[in-house]
């Protein structure tokens, strides 16, 4: 883990210009497919003292809808940044990258092509939550199944990159429980800082944090200057260009708990 940090080196200075974290949720705020209570109570401390929390995810609009209704978040960017939900006093507001309609006719044309693909694969399906997706279209490979085996994934994902539809080339990629697909110029870093520039109280990549622990975070490891992972996303360092800046001891929600009780100890000291 050559020049990654351990999270207790993220001092207080980093720590008290940050207004904004950004999370991803799948096994860095989840731990084997479940919220636990200390998830909530972190996110809870954290915005009870002040900090604006996102999560930033691939998780279907149908799951998005009830984290940011249900759980202490300021929005949550979903699907990979295809869209964005949130609260204020105007009530519950969506934003789509692109118009809503193009935007889920382009899903189903996708899906016929990733179709004709999965077929020839017995052991691989859609995931479960496809039918509440607006944009992607995920492939489970280790949500309600064993993991698939990696040489399976990788051809996947060979194939499914080499597609193009109408012009546009499919994007894809790998979190630690889909293969996430869609076409179009969104991702979670795109979509991410134009949340971002929307808000009056940022101004710099220096007042936002992004805390995740897959290949699918890796944008947003470049992007920002305060980046942590939490420790299960050791196996998949050495496939990172741009890895975080600092690691977690302890892996999944347990690492977003372990981070968050760092961050509010050493903030405003």
């Amino acid at each position: 883990m050559e020049n990654i940090k351990p999270l207790k080196a993220l001092t207080s200075q980093e720590i008290n210009k940050i207004k904004y974290i950004l999370t991803d949720v799948d096994d860095t705020l989840t731990l084997d497919g479940k919220l636990p209570p200390a998830t909530l109570q972190a996110l809870s401390d954290l915005q009870q003292a002040g900090i604006k929390v996102v999560a930033v995810t691939g998780a279907c609009a149908g799951w998005c809808d009830q984290m940011v209704k249900l759980w202490p978040l300021s929005a949550v960017i979903g699907e990979n940044g295809a869209f964005w939900m949130k609260k204020s006093n105007k009530g519950f507001e969506t934003y789509y990258s692109i118009e809503q309609q193009q935007m889920q006719e382009q899903q189903r044309v996708l899906l016929a092509h990733l179709t004709l693909i999965v077929e020839r694969y017995p052991d691989v399906c859609f995931a479960q939550d496809q039918p509440f997706r607006f944009c992607d279209v995920a492939i489970d490979i280790a949500q309600n199944r064993p993991r698939l085996d990696e040489h399976i994934i990788d051809e996947l994902l060979t194939e499914i990159r080499s597609l193009s539809i109408d012009g546009q080339p499919a994007k894809a990629t790998l979190s630690s429980i889909h293969i996430n697909v869609w076409l179009g110029d969104h991702s979670k870093k795109v979509s991410s800082e134009l949340f971002l520039k929307h808000k009056e109280d940022y101004q710099h990549t220096q007042q936002a944090l992004y805390i995740g622990d897959s290949l699918n975070d890796e944008s947003m490891f470049e992007w920002l200057e305060t980046t942590v992972g939490v420790a299960n996303i050791e196996p998949y360092l050495d496939q990172l260009e741009y890895k975080p800046a600092y690691i977690t001891q302890s892996v999944a929600a347990d690492g977003f708990v372990e981070f968050s009780q760092h961050f509010l100890k050493c903030r405003n000291v």
